[in-house]
């Protein structure tokens, strides 16, 4: 649009939370605002706000409540009224709606009210969450509400066209991939680090084994133990470093401790350049996870240099699979291939040269400006329609 757009963006999470949408969305509103889009956050006021200065411009921040086993997070409470007030008052060419909380419900609710064009963002697959938390039960409700949720939308952003395929052989309509990018500015194999390796206690003949993620049972990260461990009868060097945090970690450290000296570290959340080192200090990054849509870490594991174990699904499956650039393992084959794959590739140093240098190659296509403007795109083409738009067909 000539003057440019104002967009609202409705999440639950955003910095300084520190999460894979968050800092996503961040960077998007950043980007947005840079190019001369006039850009509304609505989210849920978190007790971290304070002295802190993230998306205080032009926000909206409503009430919440604490997200149960993610200590720290809060979803947020239904706002329609105010919404609709606001709204009114301000009329956005586009509403955006990133999760699919109370909040986000009230949005959609506000913008089919007020006739507003919405997208929204599908990113966690909820459904599958419910098995590891013991509300499997709830996985067929969830699942449906969720469809219904994304469905009412003009359109659901998915990050991935297997994804978009999935999702569409289940009932959800007007999909369009948009994809997931990587700075591959920050994230890159020059900021291998001796002196970190050293921290380790390894020098540059060892093997690390790296995982980045939330330890929580959604991540599986008792495969990832396994996998090390069938890799240390091979490699008695090898170590493993854990970054990330979470409802596990405690339990996972008592585990380790008890084996004497099984060679695990946990070095806790790392941020920005102390992350991108981390990455760039291993040699061999696993990542288990069956929950996820995509999977950001992927990404930066691949613009870091890493050879990676993964399965076929999100971002391993859309970018590295049948490109020589990872061991990438069919979902059917199960836990006993990915730690097979795993130990296969600590054995090969030449195939994990060849897989790095691959995986950083396909990384450089994925920089955040390209799928960014993909997204700019995809908003502006929705904000310069009527709402009778869900009758167009949408390119998934």
């Amino acid at each position: 649009m000539e003057h440019g757009m104002s967009i609202a963006i409705v999440t639950e999470t955003y910095p300084p939370e520190l999460n894979g949408v968050a800092l996503t969305v961040e960077r998007a509103v950043r980007y947005l605002r840079e190019r001369g889009h006039r850009v509304g956050v609505v989210r849920p006021r978190q007790s971290s706000d304070k002295g802190h200065d993230h998306g205080q411009e032009d926000a909206m921040l409503v009430h919440g409540l604490p997200l149960p086993r993610y200590p720290g997070l809060q979803f947020g409470l239904p706002a329609l009224l105010r919404l609709l007030a606001r709204w009114r008052e301000d009329r956005p060419d586009v509403v955006h709606i990133v999760t699919e909380g109370p909040l986000g419900w009230s949005a959609l609710a506000a913008a089919r009210q007020l006739d507003i064009p919405v997208t929204t963002d599908y990113r966690t697959h909820f459904q599958k969450y419910s098995g590891y938390y013991r509300l499997g039960p709830l996985a067929g409700i969830i699942s449906a509400a969720l469809r219904a949720f994304h469905n009412h939308s003009d359109v659901t952003f998915v990050p991935t066209r297997a994804l978009a395929d999935e999702m569409a052989q289940i009932g959800y309509r007007k999909l369009a991939c948009v994809g997931r990018g990587v700075d591959t500015r920050l994230f890159s194999p020059l900021r291998r680090s001796r002196q970190l390796r050293t921290r380790w206690g390894v020098g540059d003949e060892h093997l690390v084994v790296l995982h980045v993620g939330r330890l929580a049972p959604e991540k599986d990260p008792a495969l990832v133990r396994a996998a090390f461990r069938a890799i240390r009868q091979l490699r008695p060097d090898a170590r493993l470093v854990w970054v990330g945090d979470g409802p596990l970690r405690a339990d996972l450290q008592r585990a380790d401790e008890g084996k004497g000296d099984a060679g695990e570290r946990f070095v806790g959340i790392q941020r920005g350049e102390d992350l991108a080192m981390h990455y760039a200090s291993a040699d061999l990054f696993l990542f288990p996870s069956l929950s996820e849509t995509f999977g950001n870490v992927v990404l930066e594991a691949m613009a870091s240099a890493l050879p990676i174990v993964a399965y076929d699904i999100g971002a391993a499956g859309e970018h590295l699979k049948d490109r020589g650039a990872a061991s990438v393992v069919s979902e059917a084959d199960g836990p006993e291939a990915f730690i097979a794959a795993a130990r296969a590739l600590a054995l090969q140093q030449e195939t994990r040269r060849r897989f790095a240098a691959n995986a950083c190659d396909i990384a450089q296509e994925l920089a955040w400006p390209l799928i960014l403007g993909r997204f700019e795109a995809q908003l502006a083409a929705f904000a310069t329609r009527q709402s009778s738009i869900g009758h167009v067909a949408t390119a998934a």
